[in-house]
């Protein structure tokens, strides 16, 4: 409450005038800092592209520190703080690109939501849009001082840099599935396994309907070798975890021994094809080269040195460019991990 002094009638207006002024200051301070969290968010993310960081650490990074701003964020939605002030939309907006950004997958749980093709730099860029967005419909001019939201230029947008031009990526685009079915994250993976492949020899594109698959095309040596699926069209084996998981998968196979990389198509969370690529893999690489591939796959670097810290005591990494490229992608961790036993 604001308690004014009794004053002759004829100037009780004034008081009552200061009464209004005194309340809209204070309310516009309030709704102006319910938008704190968002410009707190906003200011994190120029501070991290500031660094010339790449899309993935950008990205990585901003999940670990938003946390506290996302949670502020929730509460004043749920204490109803924003009502009136922050258009329904931009809440909803706001609330899904935060909920996506903290998912443990975020560029795949963004692309299902917004139904756009993702990668880390389009999801921070439309973030920072829509933070923008709502700063702007709560902050309040204050002291005559307005708030003019800045332009987020981050150099990140060329994140995607170094992933579609690797040709093993080309080589799965130049089978068929249309980019909007290759989830960056499974982009990423086949960009740091490009390294280790001397050579793409063929493919088959697969449909999957339910727990049905079926042969769409074919191309290179895939032409002349026979399949199990024009005979038997039950999803099963190797293709089944694909599908299932929903991750690439590189395998050797049991019938041919021939080493192949399974690419699963999802589109709306549902697998709706596999593209198997026939590859040859270089017989060995330098030992920088294979700890970026390791670390891109599957988590394999980090499941080795675990496994051989555990019965040698340490990890010589220099060895990682004498082992075969096929064992340390494809074998078991644990018998790839004897090349370690001194």
């Amino acid at each position: 409450a604001i308690l004014v002094p009794p004053v002759d009638p004829m100037l009780g207006f004034i008081l009552s005038a200061m009464v209004g002024h005194l309340f809209g200051y204070e309310a516009a301070l309030a709704i102006d800092a319910s938008a704190n969290p968002l410009r707190q968010t906003r200011e994190l993310i120029e501070e991290l592209a500031g660094d010339g960081a790449s899309g993935d650490s950008v990205l990585d990074e901003l999940r670990r520190l938003v946390v506290p701003m996302s949670t502020a964020f929730h509460d004043g939605l749920r204490s109803g703080r924003h009502d009136g002030h922050l258009e329904a939309s931009t809440a909803v907006r706001l609330s899904g690109m935060f909920r996506d950004l903290l998912d443990e997958r975020p560029v795949e749980a963004y692309q299902q939501s917004s139904g756009k093709v993702a990668t880390p730099s389009s999801l921070i860029d439309d973030l920072v849009v829509a933070l923008t967005d709502g700063i702007e419909e709560l902050t309040r001019p204050v002291d005559t001082i307005k708030h003019q939201a800045k332009t987020v230029t981050v150099g990140i947008s060329r994140s995607d840099e170094g992933i579609i031009d690797r040709p093993l990526v080309q080589a799965t685009l130049g089978a068929g599935p249309g980019r909007d079915v290759l989830s960056y994250r499974v982009l990423k993976v086949l960009a740091d396994l490009d390294p280790a492949v001397a050579e793409v020899r063929g493919f088959t594109r697969y449909g999957i309907e339910g727990e049905r698959i079926s042969i769409i095309d074919r191309g290179g040596i895939s032409r002349e070798l026979p399949s199990r699926v024009t005979t038997a069209s039950d999803l099963r084996g190797t293709k089944h975890r694909v599908a299932s998981e929903r991750d690439v998968l590189v395998a050797r196979g049991r019938r041919d021994d021939r080493t192949v990389i399974l690419v699963p198509e999802v589109k709306s969370g549902e697998t709706t094809g596999i593209t198997l690529l026939h590859v040859a893999f270089h017989a060995t690489r330098p030992a920088e080269v294979m700890r970026s591939v390791l670390q891109g796959y599957d988590r394999r670097y980090d499941r080795l040195v675990d496994w051989v810290n555990e019965t040698e005591g340490g990890f010589d990494e220099s060895l990682l460019g004498t082992v075969p490229v096929v064992d340390l992608l494809i074998g078991p961790i644990s018998q790839t991990a004897d090349h370690w036993r001194s």
